[in-house]
């Protein structure tokens, strides 16, 4: 066995998954399929890389990161839809790093087109494309792609593998395969006799495997259905592993300090203080920062902090004035893209009431509960490495890279994520890690940051500026006119990820922006890049998250200025250029009871963000209570397409509205000397039980192609809110966060 056999057999063990005699399987139709990372020993079979049946019973081996959004129970629940097996049957493991795992759906997402008018052959095309994340080796979670991604290929790994063993059996049996049946991990001979899948294995690795069609719709038992979260237990028992839970024999502990002033060098360090504490073991010199390793994670923490360093200075503006200037002057420059430019809007109508505004947002950390962390272990020919992340074989590539060995010579454990965002797909945590593990051959070091280095030095959503332009007439809207500046997070990661410099028109800069389903004779969007060194990186509905926020805002501007009911200027708007995005507003309509009036004390807000193939609109209410405001109510409606478990889908549009309209309130990262101002979540503030509001949440399936549910209910939260925050007080929130500038339950 070579050497990526042994250190995967080696991971399954140590995960209580013993391949013995076993057999797996697996789909991805491409014309070279990646190597199956699954390679057998003796007495083992492996065909594909995502089922596995051995002596233990029927292992899935999820590449998608469980992060809180379910995925590895719904991708259990394709498998044995179509397997034949019960829920409780399957044992879920996160996958190894592997080419194989690549995200099938990923790559179409950056096609140029708004999404909701997206026709059949760009759609196919889309999927076709698909395969460019094997090439990229784009083991990635995020996008909102898990489902989209899974979808056909789990259930095709389940089908072929039902076949082939009904096969094996069959010429054990001496019968045709047509005469047996499959039900909770049984092969039922047609006298009734049940052979366990378990020991058909071997024989079923001799065959090739089976092609067949996937079962109707009408036959599944259980997608479109909601069903109980496979890793609950673990989770509510305190068992699961999370990467701040690894311990390993011999394991030594770490934390770091790098340059507040985010990208500056360090001149050099003063450890003196810090040698001389006991349990402290090692201090490493990091090149732009410095790590201690010693007996605790308190104690390093402390001994840390005693390094006095002599920090460079940041290669942006000192304070956030400063940076946002510099954000503004992207405006003097001709547009990165103009991914909408329908109809003439260079003259505003005759007779049409045009109207103007500005809009800011600032800079957000991920805020993630696990704050970053990771364990590595480094022999001088390997590391191993224990991390939630969202990207397997991007951390692998970089941490082989630091450790100046080969790519195989790394074996990535991915634990459950406390937080994920789109903060675990940077790389910086598993790449410092490293470094400090190399400074301590053969023992284990798991290195954790405070919660203040966390919050200091994250890969922001950046902050942005919008100058938004339009025009009403005879009720409706003629024109819109949108301009927006922001750092590029996607040539940022790009550069981070491969070296390179990234280029290009910028769709994820503009997404949320461009695209929104309103049937406007006159609208152009444009997005501008800010050159700032400030870091940025993929926030939960990247850059919908700020989109959203000024599409939204002023398309009530001007309902108001139209002398019409917000909801029901949007609806006529909508109801001729996307059907599903409609009929989530006049879902929210019904569900809140929406007449377009409200009590003294009482004000609402609508907004709808179409946003990762998925359109949400949400109604929320807040109350004046004394002079001080709460947010009272939420309504939310999704249309999926499709939705696999329906609950969960709510429970991901329940939590994206709470992160949205955390941020909405008081999320804002400001800059003083080159440093970040906010230390903690004392500074950094989210919703609280006794802040949130009630929630009702409903579940549409009227849209063509399934979309996701990660993220879509981010970015409506914020303009909901701020227009509901209009509607009670009569003051138009034009930046956040909205703490700022009204009296918000604390």
């Amino acid at each position: 066995m070579g050497k990526v056999g042994k250190i995967l057999r080696r991971t399954f063990l140590i995960g209580s998954a013993a391949i013995v005699g076993g057999v797996a399987f697996g789909a991805y139709y491409v014309t070279r399929p990646a190597a199956n990372p699954l390679q057998p020993g003796e007495g083992e079979a492996a065909l594909n890389p995502f089922v596995l049946i051995d002596q233990n019973g029927v292992t899935l081996f999820a590449p998608r990161a469980e992060m809180g959004q379910g995925v590895k129970t719904t991708w259990a629940a394709l498998i044995a839809e179509e397997l034949d097996v019960d829920l409780d049957q399957i044992t879920v493991l996160h996958g190894p790093a592997a080419a194989a795992y690549y995200n099938s759906a990923l790559v179409g997402e950056g096609l140029p087109n708004k999404g909701y008018d997206i026709s059949n052959f760009q759609h196919n095309l889309g999927e076709a494309l698909g395969v460019l994340g094997k090439v990229l080796s784009l083991q990635v979670t995020g996008g909102s792609t898990s489902m989209k991604d899974g979808f056909e290929r789990m259930r095709h790994a389940g089908a072929s593998a039902r076949e082939t063993l009904k096969r094996a059996a069959a010429d054990r049996l001496g019968v045709d395969p047509s005469d047996l049946q499959t039900a909770s991990g049984h092969v039922i001979a047609p006298n009734g006799d049940k052979i366990a899948y378990s020991d058909l294995a071997v024989e079923a690795a001799g065959l090739e495997p089976v092609d067949v069609h996937l079962r109707d719709p009408s036959e599944w038992r259980y997608l479109g259905r909601t069903q109980p979260r496979l890793d609950m237990t673990g989770k509510v028992t305190g068992t699961a592993e999370f990467g701040v839970d690894v311990r390993l024999p011999g394991m030594k502990f770490a934390s770091v300090r790098m340059n507040p002033k985010l990208g500056g060098v360090m001149n050099g360090f003063d450890d003196s203080a810090a040698q001389s504490m006991p349990g402290v073991e090692k201090i490493v010199d990091l090149g732009t920062g410095v790590a201690v390793i010693a007996n605790n994670t308190w104690l390093a923490n402390q001994a840390v902090e005693a390094i006095d360093v002599d920090w460079g200075d940041a290669p942006y503006p000192p304070e956030t004035d400063g940076i946002f200037a510099k954000i503004a002057e992207a405006f003097d420059d001709a547009p990165n893209s103009t991914m909408r430019d329908d109809g003439d809007v260079s003259m505003t109508p005759e007779g049409a009431t045009e109207i103007t505004a500005e809009y800011q947002v600032p800079y957000l950390a991920h805020a993630t509960m696990e704050p970053m962390n990771a364990t590595a272990v480094y022999t001088g020919n390997t590391v191993e490495l224990w991390c939630g992340n969202q990207a397997p074989t991007l951390i692998q590539f970089r941490v082989a890279n630091t450790a100046n060995l080969d790519t195989e010579a790394v074996q990535i454990h991915t634990t459950y994520l406390g937080g994920g965002f789109g903060r675990r797909g940077e790389l910086d945590f598993g790449e410092i890690a490293t470094k400090v593990a190399m400074a301590m051959p053969g023992t284990p070091v798991q290195t954790t940051w405070s919660r203040e280095e966390d919050m200091r030095h994250d890969y922001y959503r950046p902050g942005a500026i919008a100058r938004m332009r339009g025009a009403v007439q005879d009720g409706k809207a003629v024109l819109i006119d949108g301009k927006l500046a922001a750092q590029s997070c996607t040539q940022q990661a790009v550069e981070r990820y491969s070296g390179f410099p990234g280029g290009g028109p910028d769709k994820v800069l503009v997404e949320g922006f461009f695209n929104q389903p309103y049937a406007v004779p006159n609208y152009r969007m444009s997005g501008h890049i800010a050159d700032l060194a400030v870091p940025v990186g993929f926030w939960r509905s990247v850059g919908n998250s700020h989109n959203g926020f000024f599409h939204e805002t002023f398309m009530d501007e001007m309902a108001h200025a139209a002398g019409r009911d917000p909801l029901d200027f949007r609806l006529e708007l909508m109801k001729t250029e996307h059907a599903p995005s409609a009929g989530c507003l006049e879902a929210v309509k019904q569900m809140s009871g929406w007449t377009g009036k409200t009590p003294e004390g009482v004000g609402r807000g609508v907004a709808v963000t179409y946003s990762f193939g998925t359109p949400v609109a949400q109604v929320i209410e807040v109350v004046d209570e004394d002079g001080t405001i709460r947010i009272n109510k939420a309504w939310i409606a999704c249309d999926m397409g499709l939705a696999l478990d329906p609950d969960n889908v709510k429970a991901q549009m329940f939590g994206g509205m709470m992160y949205g309209l955390s941020a909405a309130c008081y999320g804002e990262i400001t800059f003083s000397d080159g440093e970040a101002e906010q230390f903690n979540f004392p500074d950094y503030d989210a919703l609280r039980m006794h802040t949130a509001p009630q929630v009702e949440v409903r579940v549409l399936e009227t849209n063509r192609h399934m979309g996701g549910a990660g993220e879509p209910g981010t970015p409506p939260s914020m303009p909901a809110l701020g227009n509901a925050l209009f509607d009670l007080t009569g003051e138009r929130a034009r930046s956040l966060p909205l703490i700022n500038q009204f009296n918000l339950l604390v």
